[in-house]
């Protein structure tokens, strides 16, 4: 490493503020020795490894698809307004579509990346659902589960030079752990219970990631998509998605805009 590049991250390091995370079922205490807008560098430097990676993350046009576009930008949106958003400011909150009908999946990446398969997509059976699953993301984003999960694996320094541009080769590495990433316990339950939190403020049912686990259950499918068959199991994610909609007291109906069918048949 060239001097430079070694006082920078020095500087960086002993500039960045520090942020306790609490002691998870995978894990002795951390701390998370990250700055938000590390973030943001962060998840910029996936995103352009996923843009110059076609073949395997084949994103829809912005330009020739913009309705569609402009249709889950607006979910996004819907869930950054409700005021519960703590990095609303901060990060970026990019929304893309990826173009793998086969695949059952969405992530999010640091700093509010969050990308979707048109295979999840066209699985859901309307707005609702998708809502839950979009609010499951924003929040391991928001709450930055990813970096958590990032910083145990890999250790602060080297995600500190992905971020600073300096591991260019290294990038995909990251990406492809993001792919796969399983959270712990304490984070994915977190990320459900902010979902209901979030969904409250909306017109959507708020229980609408608990609509996803039984949608796969009537269908049989033993397996799901990472960001969702991790523990705890889907039987007791219903379970608490649903009491924190109890105890919230939120709105359980479907909203179930009709516009949800013309989006999907807008897709290729």
């Amino acid at each position: 490493m060239k001097i430079t590049s070694r006082i920078l991250i020095i500087l960086t390091l002993t500039a960045i503020s520090f942020q306790a995370c609490k002691k998870d079922d995978d894990g002795p205490t951390s701390v998370l020795l990250f700055s938000p807008a590390r973030d943001v560098s962060l998840g910029k430097e996936v995103q352009q490894e996923i843009f110059n990676n076609p073949k395997e993350y084949p994103l829809l046009d912005s330009v020739q698809y913009a309705s569609a576009y402009a249709y889950i930008r607006g979910l996004k949106d819907s869930i950054l307004n409700t005021g519960e958003i703590d990095y609303k400011d901060e990060f970026a909150w990019q929304v893309y579509i990826i173009q793998d009908d086969a695949t059952l999946n969405a992530f999010a990446t640091p700093g509010g990346y969050l990308y979707f398969y048109t295979g999840l997509i066209k699985y859901l059976q309307n707005e609702d659902d998708l809502m839950g699953v979009m609010g499951h993301e924003i929040a391991h984003s928001d709450k930055r589960h990813s970096v958590q999960q990032l910083q145990r694996q890999y250790g602060v320094n080297f995600l500190l030079s992905i971020a600073l541009g300096n591991e260019p080769g290294q990038v995909a590495q990251i990406l492809s752990s993001l792919g796969t990433l399983k959270f712990s316990r304490d984070n994915e339950t977190e990320a459900d219970l902010e979902s209901v939190t979030y969904l409250a403020k909306t017109p959507y049912r708020c229980d609408g990631a608990a609509t996803f686990f039984k949608q796969l259950s009537a269908s049989g499918q033993s397996d799901g998509p990472v960001f969702l068959s991790t523990h705890p199991s889907p039987e007791d994610r219903v379970e608490r998605i649903t009491a924190e909609a109890m105890a919230i007291g939120c709105d359980t109906n479907y909203y179930a805009p009709s516009s949800y069918q013309a989006f999907v048949n807008s897709l290729p």
